[in-house]
């Protein structure tokens, strides 16, 4: 029997991913009036769409607005201007397309209440018409708010100015951080034999295996070096993030496996694409809660596979030493492989927070954990070094668990990550497991990359991380607890986006409730 979604999730999906999911084709009936409201004052001003394309005209009048900005010194006007024309990141397109039918409601819906109500939205919107209209918007060379409220279909908008105003800056001030490390050190160079593919053959192959925590087998895709002179033993697990595919990292899986390491990529099937694709058919439910449990029995179950011989493998492997890779709830599951210990007590204290400055999308997703963190701490002592790319940590994982992970990590984030912002979600954290500067663990920063342009699916060369992955494998495998593994002076570095170590660099960890 079919399981509809809630009633709620098709009114939600166009504001699902906050002033994004605005950008929709200009529909039969348009936003015609903006209600604007003002800090400090219980007066909303109604002002057409058409006369906010010139702001200066509109304030320069002799409307109660302008009335407004004269007796403020013309503060009302300057801020106006700088909200309607601040540009939304272009990312938000890759945003789009993966969350579309966000089934987190209630964070979802605190997300985009902190920035204002919009009135007729009509119920559903064809999602579609999101990716066209940014575009468009995009190929004028930027998407201002301005821009995101001439494409609303309803019937008026509600802009709470101060909270927005708020909440632009908040997401500035998240990345200003990396931008400060990513200055200060000069990037690493990306030539030599770490970038270029290895000497070994490829082959690919499909199985699946049957695991005692899920009804259903566990599909596998598996990529394994061919001919004499493969590294011996030496076995790599990926585990992709929410509603992707493990396709989408076989690039890296390639490069790898090129080089020597056996590579197997399990599809999490509580949070995969095909889930996604039932999800939104009315067949399944939403992710649950449970599946940030089950994700790192999927990664514990097959090496207990390849430890018996139940893969399909065409050399053995070292199920003693195993190495990880996940990228953004992937890499949160490698990270409880690691040792990091999710709790539920900062998920029960900041998660209806709207005004947190740590606060980002990427706590949808966090906030959605309350009640199941404290039963995920799922270490696997079998694992001995990891990679996280953009993971979301502030608030799932105890503040002391990184630094006594057992596994050395290496956390790669995107400094123009919008999904998981650098400050709160990778430099804070890692500060904080890196201080006294004895862990082993790393924090390697992405010039101008995003959640989405690290991956490298199937067909690519490994994208731009393809030599850092495989220097930190190398490094993990000729490394020991007091010994821990370092990264080489260059040769892994990317010429599309520059990479940095800032480890060293990190600043001293704020306090921390």
């Amino acid at each position: 029997m079919n399981r509809p979604l809630p009633s709620r999730a098709s009114r939600v999906l166009a504001t699902a991913i906050g002033a994004a999911a605005l950008l929709a084709p200009v529909p039969a009936r348009a936003i015609e009036t903006i209600n604007l409201r003002l800090p400090l004052l219980e007066t909303d001003f109604s002002i057409r769409v058409a006369e906010l394309r010139s702001p200066e005209a509109l304030i320069a009048g002799d409307s109660d607005l302008a009335e407004l900005d004269r007796a403020t010194r013309g503060e009302i006007g300057r801020r106006l201007k700088a909200v309607l024309s601040s540009n939304l990141p272009l990312e938000a397109k890759a945003v789009i397309r993966q969350a579309q039918g966000s089934p987190l409601l209630d964070q979802v819906l605190l997300l985009v209440g902190a920035l204002g109500d919009i009135d007729g939205l009509p119920d559903p919107i064809d999602p579609a018409q999101f990716e066209q209209a940014m575009a468009r918007s995009a190929a004028k060379g930027g998407i201002s708010l301005l821009d995101v409220i001439e494409q609303l279909p309803g019937q008026s908008v509600t802009v709470e100015l101060g909270r927005l105003g708020f909440s632009i800056q908040r997401f500035r001030d998240q990345r200003r951080s990396a931008e400060k490390l990513i200055a200060s050190l000069p990037a690493v160079g990306s030539a030599g034999p770490l970038q270029e593919v290895g000497p070994l053959s490829v082959a690919r192959q499909e199985q699946t295996i049957a695991v005692g925590h899920r009804p259903e087998p566990l599909a596998l895709v598996v990529l394994e070096p061919t001919g004499s002179g493969a590294a011996p033993n030496r076995l790599v697990v990926i585990s992709h993030g929410l509603w992707d595919d493990p396709s989408n990292f076989e690039g890296w899986a390639a490069h790898l496996a090129s080089h020597g390491y056996t590579v197997v990529l399990p599809r999490h099937p509580g949070s995969d694409q095909s889930q996604q694709r039932a999800m939104l058919a009315g067949k399944q439910p939403p992710p649950s809660p449970s599946e940030l449990a089950l994700r790192p029995r999927d990664v514990s179950a097959l090496i207990d596979a390849a430890a018996q011989g139940r893969l399909a493998l065409r050399r053995p492997v070292n199920t003693q030493a195993v190495l990880v890779a996940g990228h953004s709830w992937g890499a949160t599951t490698a990270l409880q492989l690691a040792g990091a210990r999710p709790i539920t007590t900062k998920l029960q204290q900041l998660c209806d927070e709207v005004r947190d400055p740590s606060r980002n999308l990427s706590w949808v997703l966090q906030c959605n954990f309350v009640g199941s963190a404290d039963s995920a701490a799922l270490v696997d002592l079998r694992v001995t070094a990891a990679i996280a790319v953009s993971p979301p940590m502030r608030l799932l994982f105890d503040v002391d668990s990184a630094g006594s992970m057992r596994a050395k990590v290496l956390v790669i984030s995107g400094s123009r990550d919008w999904v998981v912002p650098p400050g709160p979600e990778a430099i804070e954290p890692m500060a904080r497991a890196t201080r006294g500067g004895a862990s082993g663990h790393r924090l390697v920063l992405a010039e101008n990359a995003d959640h989405f342009n690290l991956r490298s699916p199937r067909g690519e060369a490994g994208g731009p991380l393809r030599a850092l992955l495989l220097a930190w494998f190398n490094a993990a495998a000729g490394s020991s607890p007091a010994n821990p593994p370092e990264l080489p002076l260059a040769g892994w570095g990317s010429a599309t986006h520059p990479l940095r170590d800032v480890t060293s660099a990190l600043p001293k960890p704020p306090s921390q409730p």
